[in-house]
């Protein structure tokens, strides 16, 4: 019997129960915490560790996680399912369909560069407001695209979900993780950006370049049409403008006025319905088109909840306070050097148990900062070791929801993206340690 890699909701599973089972074998213990003002978050009180009773988490509650762990990730799960379906009423118009005709035929003797437009505009927003769960609704176009230009679907999900995540880990800007990570650190917001950005685009640079000389798949290629495309009426122009402006005021909002998981998936619902109406589905088949869409993300929700099961079985065991001060304690004695690459390393293993970039960035940076100031580190330095663990952590981890729910969505085993990807990430990882490395000298 041939054995096959197993299916993403038995790695999930398989998660949670080892976060089970290391409440066995791991002491419980915990840090105090009081409200920051500034971030309106609970941070934890550098030197309040104490062991605690272990409080072990057994298989009755270990089932109950899986439910509980939907439910407490279910702002993230219904924007899954609304951006799915808003895209799904998109794609039923048309618009999608003969836009790509369009930009496939003007690169037609460029696909390359057609690609790393693609990754540059993931890699933008990634950097602007951490997109990546919003990817999972982008799949079916993206894999069409990538298709339809020669490349295999594991490229597809490396030029957008791999760009957008190092634009977000080598990024000055997103609000989900170096954000929140200096205003807690009191370093002023956006702050050595110009040194991130130059670390961005060779990073960026990089991988786009790897996906282009590696990503093609010949053999599927689809013969392009040498005909010129219909021209894309009026009506398609419209949705796409539409679709493009519900991006940007959705990154403004975000950046601006305060936005969560909610207000994102109103103002894409709202998309959905206008388009619907737009591209002449009318009342009856935007609904249909929608509920359609709903079907078909489903899955990727309920991968996202899972990520939480294991974080809350963690939690239920008082273990999390533990694996952070066994991680960082030891740095205290290190050179400076390997001090700052030894928290990169730490904070990349937190974010297996720990899979919100911004839950970490709250739970690591009031410890790691008196710890900076203490062996002469800049605090700066301390932000950059914390992004570029979490972000690059999140290429590979089975613990990020979001990975495994765009893989399933892509129809990719995580066996398959491991393959591909584990080259090209650990290149990724060297440039990191670089930038940490001479961050010591230079900010």
């Amino acid at each position: 019997m041939k054995l096959t890699f197993p299916h993403p909701m038995i790695i999930m599973l398989a998660f949670v129960g080892l976060a089970a089972l290391l409440t066995y074998i791991i002491p419980a213990g915990s840090y105090d915490r009081v409200l920051d003002e500034q971030t309106q978050r609970a941070v934890v009180v550098e030197g309040s560790y104490q062991p605690k009773e272990n409080t072990p988490v057994n298989i009755g509650k270990t089932f109950l996680s899986v439910p509980e762990g939907i439910i407490e990730g279910a702002e993230v799960v219904v924007l899954i399912l609304i951006i799915g379906g808003a895209f799904y009423v998109v794609d039923k118009t048309g618009a999608f369909q003969s836009g790509l005709e369009s930009l496939i035929f003007r690169f037609d003797k460029a696909k390359a560069w057609l690609l790393a437009l693609v990754g540059v505009l993931f890699a933008a927003a990634g950097a602007l407001n951490g997109l990546q769960e919003e990817i999972i609704a982008m799949v079916p176009v993206l894999m069409i695209l990538t298709q339809r230009i020669g490349y295999t679907k594991t490229a597809g999900v490396a030029i957008s979900l791999g760009a957008a995540l190092i634009g977000g880990s080598f990024g000055p800007t997103n609000p989900f993780s170096v954000i929140i990570a200096q205003n807690i650190a009191e370093v002023p917001m956006f702050s050595g950006g110009l040194y991130r950005m130059i670390f961005l685009v060779l990073a960026l640079g990089f991988w786009i370049i790897y996906v282009i000389r590696t990503g093609k798949d010949q053999e599927n290629l689809e013969p392009i049409k040498s005909d010129k495309p219909a021209k894309v009426s009026n009506a398609h122009i419209i949705i796409l403008l539409l679709v493009a402006l519900t991006f940007a005021v959705m990154i403004y909002g975000l950046t601006n006025w305060e936005w969560d998981y909610n207000e994102m998936s109103a103002i894409f619902f709202a998309m959905g319905l206008a388009v619907g109406i737009i591209g002449k589905l009318g009342i009856n088949g935007t609904a249909k088109a929608y509920s359609e869409g709903f079907a078909e993300l489903v899955f990727a929700g309920i991968i996202v909840g899972l990520a939480r099961s294991i974080y809350l079985v963690m939690q239920d065991g008082q273990i999390i306070d533990t694996i952070i001060y066994t991680l960082f304690n030891p740095l205290e004695g290190l050179p400076l050097g390997l001090a700052a690459f030894g928290m990169m390393i730490a904070q990349a293993i937190l974010h297996i148990p720990v899979p919100s970039t911004s839950g970490q960035a709250v739970l690591t940076m009031p410890l790691l900062t008196p710890l900076a100031d203490l062996i002469g580190m800049s605090r700066q330095v301390v932000v950059l070791a914390y992004q570029y663990g979490a972000g690059i952590m999140d290429m590979v981890t089975p613990s990020n929801g979001g990975l495994m729910a765009i893989l399933a969505a892509a129809g990719i085993s995580y066996k398959e993206w491991i393959q591909y990807a584990w080259k090209p990430i650990l290149v990724i990882f060297i440039i990191a340690s670089l930038s940490v490395i001479l961050g010591i000298y230079l900010l």
